[in-house]
């Protein structure tokens, strides 16, 4: 009975419990959606203040303002590098094991003609330029009333240096700011025991709703899919934490509540303000994780390009669309582009996919329709591969910037309170012989 006490075996419970719902009872299953939409409505709301919160508590103690830059530039290329390398995984996956092979889904064309005109028009107005200039809010309050995470994160980003740069250490705003940070979390955890009935509403709703049928005629295409982020998970995330000295299992084991969370409900934006105090307790420096974690829910979606990737390769399968490696290599330079922002939420990559067609043209654009039935059940690993890119990428970054503490990563992930930093003695200078002789009389006199 203790083991149904812990976050993640209830939420894991939940799911159990909700596949079966979802296959006995679809069409009761199906109404359960606003429990799932309800919860990460919930989470969603908190966002922008942990966001802000943690951003400019961690930034506004940093004086060395070179190693910030260090630290950015650092980011930027890492995520730049690891989801390069997703997309490649997924196409050579995709490429390899053929799932859209022999579906000749020309027929389907009618009756995806709906679903990918909505689409289209959700990523019609999508351009570089439109994109750089959407992480400026139209003001500082607005910033927060949207819920994008990147205005929220160049606000904060802007008040951190801010005050960084003016606060002296007496000043009442850096105490505000640490005591705002932990109210919103305590808000955190009275929302986060509402997550198996959240968990629990997502999953039966997509399995009342796209169960049976859908999962049969797809069936292949998903397990080449959850492959593919298997292959990234263990084999490229790996890799990347072995050259930083870190075992992946151990970095699962860590994260396994927050991963969870991202599975049942499918959205990794869920999981995000779990893994900013896990991360936090795990030994990363406050500045690394306030920087690189919301930073990489917009830069670093890996599970997202992983998503873009595949989906590519299967619909021109699908489609009987020739697709040469040249054309492949194109595309893959403008899914850097059109990869980024927005996709931690469920259904974001599937709209980032529709907007690379769109922009595009190379395939076509009514084959989106072939996957929006099973969006769903891909979000899952979508999602669950957002969480863990992102938990690696802090835990990678904080340990070359010599920013990571290994002692409370053990304590962490053996579930001990961390250890107390030790107080160095300060050194004491030589005394002179007055000196000497007066604190020895002093001394004396004390006691007697």
């Amino acid at each position: 009975m203790s083991m149904l006490k812990k976050l993640y075996v209830q939420v894991l419970v939940a799911i159990a419990l909700a596949i079966i719902f979802g296959l006995l009872d679809p069409q009761r299953a199906v109404q359960m959606r606003p429990l799932g939409e309800g919860f990460i409505a919930l989470l969603k709301m908190m966002l922008g203040p942990i966001i802000f919160c943690t951003v400019v508590h961690g930034i506004g103690h940093i004086k060395d303002f070179r190693k910030l830059g260090r630290l950015g530039i650092k980011t930027l290329i890492y995520f730049e590098v690891v989801s390069t390398i997703a997309m490649l995984v997924g196409f050579v996956v995709v490429n390899v094991v053929r799932p859209g092979e022999g579906l000749h889904a020309a027929a389907l064309d009618a009756a995806a003609g709906h679903t990918a005109g909505v689409l289209k028009a959700a990523s019609a107005d999508f351009t570089l330029t439109h994109f750089l200039l959407s992480i400026i809010p139209r003001t500082l309050v607005s910033a927060f009333v949207t819920g994008d995470i990147l205005p929220v994160l160049f606000v904060s980003l802007l008040a951190g240096t801010a005050l960084s740069l003016t606060a002296r250490p007496d000043w009442i705003a850096l105490k505000l700011i640490g005591e705002a940070q932990a109210v919103v979390f305590k808000m955190l955890g009275f929302i986060m025991r509402l997550s198996p009935l959240g968990a629990f509403g997502a999953m039966a709703s997509a399995v009342g709703s796209y169960g049976g049928a859908t999962l049969l005629y797809l069936l292949r295409y998903i397990l080449t899919y959850y492959a593919s982020a298997l292959v990234f998970i263990f084999v490229i995330l790996g890799l990347v934490a072995g050259l930083a000295g870190l075992s992946i299992f151990r970095i699962l084991a860590l994260i396994k509540d927050e991963a969870v969370i991202a599975m049942g409900t499918a959205a990794s934006e869920a999981a995000f303000p779990r893994l900013v105090t896990k991360l936090n307790q795990a030994g990363c420096d406050e500045a690394v994780v306030g920087f690189v974690l919301p930073a990489g829910y917009s830069f670093n979606i890996d599970g997202a390009c992983l998503y873009m990737a595949c989906g590519i390769g299967f619909i021109a399968q699908a489609t009987d669309t020739p697709l040469p490696l040249s054309q492949q290599l194109a595309l893959l330079a403008v899914m850097l582009v059109t990869s980024k922002g927005g996709a931690g939420a469920a259904g974001g990559a599937l709209v980032k996919l529709t907007a690379t067609l769109q922009s595009t043209r190379a395939l076509p654009l009514s084959g989106i329709g072939l996957l929006f039935g099973i969006d769903r059940i891909l979000a899952i690993a979508t999602s669950t591969t957002n969480v863990i890119g992102n938990s690696v990428a802090v835990l990678v970054l904080s340990k070359w910037e010599g920013m990571f503490d290994r002692d409370k990563f053990n304590a962490c992930l053996a579930g001990k309170p961390a250890p107390a930093a030790v107080a160095q003695p300060e050194a004491v200078p030589h005394d002179t012989p007055e000196q000497h002789h007066a604190r020895a009389n002093s001394h004396a006199s004390a006691n007697p």
